[in-house]
C-alpha cells in the first residue's frame, strides 16, 4: 500500500514525525512525506495561486528509508502536488496529522489537517485526519500506534473514495481511554474572538483568540466522545449540498 502523509503543522513536526516512524513499522507500506515547510494551521483548504511553490527533497537521519518534500505551500497544496507530480505512483490512501491539537466539530473548516484530507477524496483517494486534543504537553505515541491498526482495518473494509475518517484522540493514557466512538460533527463556539491591542505606534490591530464555549452536546457528536475519553472517528464528506432543502425550493416559482 502506498501512503502519503502529510499535516499542517510542518514537516518536522514531532506528529507527523511520529506517525511516519509507526507507519513505516508496516512492511507492505511504501511511505512518502509531502507537507509544508513550516506550520500552516487553521488555512482552510487554501490553495497557492499568485506565487510559485518551491520543494525542497527532505533526509530524515533516523530513517534513511523514508522519501519526503517539504513545500511553501498550504497542505491542500501539498496533497496536489504529491498526487499529480512528486510521486512516483498515485497514492492508495492519504494520512494528514497526527495534528497537535483537536479538530472537532465545526472546527474542521478552518482546519488545515482536515482540508489535507478532503483534497485527497476530492482526487478520489481514500483519506485519513488525526489529531490529538492535547496541546501543551502532547505524546504521540498512542496515537500513532492507534494509526497503525486503523491502517490494517482500511486494508480490510474499502474506504469510499468520497469520504474521510475525521478521528481525534484523547490526550490521556492508553489505559485512561474509553474505547472507540462512531461520532457525528458537533458544534463549537467561540466567545470574544478578537482581541484588540494597540501597537507602539497608536494603531489599533486586532488578534485573533476566543474563549471555547462549553455547549451541551448530543451524546452521538465527536465532542462529547472526546468529553467521555473516547478515540472519535466521524466519516465526513465535501458534498454540502442541503438534500432536504432541496425539494422545497424546487416547488417555489422562481422569477427572472
Amino acid at each position: 500500500m502506498k501512503v502519503l502523509l502529510t499535516n499542517d503543522d510542518g514537516i518536522h513536526a514531532e506528529g507527523i514525525m511520529t506517525l511516519a516512524d509507526a507507519v513505516s513499522q508496516d512492511e507492505c507500506v511504501e511511505l512518502y512525506i509531502v507537507a509544508p515547510d513550516h506550520e500552516r494551521s487553521a488555512t482552510g483548504h487554501a490553495i497557492t495561486m499568485h506565487r510559485p511553490l518551491r520543494v525542497e527533497e527532505v533526509k530524515f537521519f533516523h530513517n534513511t528509508s523514508m522519501k519526503g518534500w517539504s513545500v511553501n505551500g498550504t497542505p491542500s497544496d501539498c496533497v496536489k502536488l504529491a498526487v499529480e507530480y512528486l510521486l512516483p505512483e498515485r497514492p492508495d490512501l492519504v494520512i494528514s496529522g497526527i495534528n497537535r491539537g483537536a479538530n472537532l466539530g465545526t472546527d474542521v473548516l478552518y482546519s488545515g489537517t482536515v482540508s489535507a484530507a478532503i483534497e485527497g477524496i476530492i482526487m478520489g483517494i481514500p483519506a485519513m485526519a488525526v489529531s490529538l486534543t492535547e496541546h501543551k504537553k502532547p505524546d504521540f505515541r498512542f496515537a500513532a500506534n492507534f494509526m497503525l491498526r486503523m491502517l490494517r482495518v482500511i486494508c480490510e473494509y474499502n474506504l469510499p473514495n468520497d469520504t474521510l475518517l475525521n478521528i481525534n484522540v484523547p490526550g490521556r493514557k492508553r489505559s485512561e481511554i474509553g474505547g472507540v466512538s462512531i461520532t457525528k460533527l458537533g458544534l463549537r463556539h467561540y466567545h470574544n474572538t478578537f482581541q484588540k491591542r494597540v501597537d507602539p505606534r497608536g494603531r489599533s490591530y486586532y488578534w485573533l483568540a476566543g474563549t471555547l464555549v462549553d455547549t451541551s452536546e448530543e451524546e452521538d457528536t465527536d465532542i462529547a466522545a472526546i468529553k467521555r475519553g473516547c478515540i472519535s472517528v466521524t466519516p465526513i464528506q465535501f458534498d454540502l449540498t442541503n438534500y432536504q432543502l432541496l425539494e422545497m425550493l424546487e416547488k417555489i416559482k422562481w422569477e427572472i
